[in-house]
């Protein structure tokens, strides 16, 4: 693989020029505003997983801000890696806090998660006969993290936890709006120049924001701290 090969992924980039995309590129600022945000809070800055969550998703936007500048394989690691590190390790943060598992069984079941994520876009491929990354933009890996958020919320529902479940639900709702947006993202392109990327990037900066917040500041029950 040439890791300086252009990649044009997105309706708005025309050509490989570092301001091709520029309302995808300065539309990460969101992610910055939602780091900033969340370290402001004294119950993130008191809660070591929360405030490391925080500073992540400034960091998501930075990786971002690179893929949709520079637009190079390389610049996409940067882009996907903190999302995945992201998705990882809240879910292993809620497992414990809101599910109320112990260490063995919340690093089980996150690896285990990893594995499904990897493996689940080769086996639908197979299973359809179809490219499914490209038919859905690439949106169909952040298929786990929806499956997971849900899960997590009905989870904290079965144990009593009415309002973090809602919370949580209300974010999936919001993380299924921006996820249409970047699943439409080359399908506007005919009507809207721009596409609809930009989109996900705003919204989704609400999502971490909301999940950030949810998990801050919450202690995992006693009987599963062990």
């Amino acid at each position: 693989m040439d890791w300086f090969e252009p990649v044009m992924a997105y309706c708005e980039r025309t050509g490989p020029a570092f301001w091709a995309e520029p309302v995808n590129a300065l539309t990460n600022a969101a992610f910055l505003i939602a780091a900033a945000l969340l370290c402001r809070r004294a119950d993130v800055r008191g809660d070591p997983p929360a405030l490391a969550l925080a500073i992540l998703t400034g960091i998501v936007g930075i990786g971002s801000f690179l893929f949709h500048t520079l637009a190079v394989h390389w610049s996409m690691l940067a882009d996907v890696i903190p999302i995945a590190l992201f998705i990882h390790g809240y879910f292993l943060l809620a497992l414990r806090r809101f599910l109320g598992l112990g260490w063995p069984g919340a690093v089980a079941a996150t690896l285990a998660f990893l594995a499904f994520g990897f493996g689940l876009t080769p086996a639908l491929d197979w299973l359809s006969g179809l490219d499914t990354s490209a038919a859905t933009n690439g949106s169909i890996g952040y298929l786990p993290a929806i499956l997971a958020l849900a899960g997590v919320s009905l989870g904290a529902l079965a144990r009593g936890e009415g309002a973090i479940a809602a919370r949580l639900g209300a974010v999936a709702a919001l993380f299924l709006v921006s996820l249409a947006a970047r699943t439409l993202d080359r399908g506007v392109c005919a009507a809207w120049p721009l596409g609809s990327h930009f989109l996900w990037h705003c919204l989704n900066a609400c999502v971490l924001y909301g999940l950030v917040a949810t998990a801050a500041g919450r202690r995992p029950p006693r009987a599963a701290a062990a």
